[in-house]
């Protein structure tokens, strides 16, 4: 009997990691998840039969451990990215070198294919150190594993995301809702979308090279907002910050960081972050992207209301009591 084929997906207890290995499990591949903390991360085998989905140690920034969990695997994924630095987890340390020995070890161990997730504005000359290893990261994975497919998603959205549901968070506790960079335009893209074009890659193949992902609604900063606090059914004032106020608050927060020695992480808003919010996140003229792995995305106002209603003052009966409403008024 022929043995179902392995695929090894890295950081895949994470926010997209988790939907790739479930959609590889339901293909009725073998999933070795690659985590940091393992115990951490035992949600995922029940996406598949038992024994068919399992969390192993690595650290991205060690070859001995990156080299154990791709041997024997006929598929690579890695899903690793940070969006502050942290003790040893730097931009560069996690973001490029961990995504060129990922690349270098996986052509040394024979695997067919290596998905890479970028984000979209990777960019080798960008002031934002994130961009930047982005960018340095991707050319790594070019440079060791010539035919891997390279994702870069806008801003993306799902039921466990940390963008409308940390904003949605926040409305709870004050009748403003801070934003930096509120002209910016973003492209967001459902987290099931990205999981398909990452599995398409692995399971039906698709020409090597860089695919960016978006989703069909392109919108500022402010109007993603107004359109999170339409739906969770409450009235904010949306304070727009200046980029210089931005900076000097980041730089506080930073500053608070050192002087903690670490023990205070901040992750609430740095500098590089400033820098990213000012510039637009959307899907490059001429890109490669959706259409071209014969993908439709999924539309905002199509899975946001599965969500983001634990975040209505009445929760999932809001709808109910805003229906008895029109019915009496009616």
């Amino acid at each position: 009997m022929q043995m179902s084929q392995l695929v090894t997906i890295i950081g895949g207890s994470g926010f997209v990691g988790r939907y790739i290995a479930r959609r590889m499990a339901q293909a009725g591949w073998r999933v070795r998840v690659a985590v940091r903390r393992p115990n951490e991360a035992l949600h995922v085998k029940p996406y598949g039969v038992v024994g068919q989905v399992e969390p192993v140690f690595c650290n991205i920034r060690d070859d001995a451990s990156v080299r154990a969990v791709i041997a024997g695997a006929d598929a690579v994924v890695n899903c690793v990215g940070i969006l502050f630095e942290a003790g040893k987890n730097t931009f560069d340390d996690v973001q490029a070198d961990g995504a060129g020995r990922v690349a270098r070890l996986a052509t040394e161990a024979g695997v067919k294919t290596l998905v890479q997730i970028s984000a979209i504005g990777a960019d080798a000359k960008s002031d934002s150190l994130y961009q930047r290893s982005k960018a340095k990261g991707e050319a790594l994975v070019q440079e060791h594993f010539p035919n891997a497919v390279i994702l870069r998603p806008s801003i993306i959205f799902g039921h466990e995301d940390q963008f409308f549901n940390r904003f949605a968070a926040m409305t709870r506790f004050s009748p403003f809702l801070p934003v930096v960079g509120g002209q910016t335009r973003f492209q967001p893209v459902y987290v099931e979308d990205v999981a398909a074009a990452a599995a398409k890659a692995i399971i039906d193949g698709v020409k090597p090279g860089i695919y960016e992902l978006g989703g069909p609604d392109v919108e500022t900063f402010n109007a993603l907002m107004k359109r999170m606090l339409a739906e969770i059914r409450r009235n904010r004032i949306l304070l727009n910050i200046p980029f210089f106020a931005a900076n000097i608050m980041a730089g506080a927060l930073g500053a608070v960081q050192a002087v903690t020695l670490g023990l205070f992480t901040n992750s609430l808003l740095t500098r590089d972050q400033v820098r990213n919010l000012s510039r637009d996140n959307v899907v490059s003229d001429n890109a490669k992207g959706f259409a071209d792995l014969g993908i439709a995305p999924t539309p905002m106002e199509a899975v946001l209301p599965a969500y983001l209603w634990v975040h209505r003052s009445g929760g999932q009966y809001k709808a109910i009591h805003e229906s008895a409403d029109r019915l009496r008024k009616g």
